[in-house]
């Protein structure tokens, strides 16, 4: 389903057959529940932000998750556990690049 070369992965909030997953706040629960995974592991207050590794965001209008293949390497469960999500809801999922926004003349 992903391959090992991603760097991120976007797991989107549409379905296969194109239906807006429910509920309207998965994404952000989603990552809630990752927040404790982070680059040096979890640290007092890490609860309250999100993990850099899963990052909710809203690209074209569709709520995704942003999956970086760094969680992948510290922790493997964790990244099995995102990716999983997206499978057995049958979320559409891509690999790319997230890039920073242009900066305002």
């Amino acid at each position: 389903m992903v391959s090992n070369s991603a760097k991120e992965v976007f797991i989107q909030g549409v379905t296969r057959d194109g239906k807006t997953f429910r509920p309207s706040d998965w994404a952000d629960r989603l990552c809630g529940v990752m927040s404790q995974f982070r680059p040096g592991g979890p640290q007092p207050g890490s609860h309250l932000t999100y993990s850099p590794w899963c990052v909710p965001t809203v690209i074209n209008g569709v709520k995704c998750v942003v999956v970086n293949s760094e969680l992948r390497e510290a922790e493997p469960m964790a990244w099995d556990f995102a990716i999983n999500f997206a499978k057995d809801n049958d979320l559409q999922v891509a690999e790319a690049c997230l890039l920073p926004d242009p900066p305002k003349p």
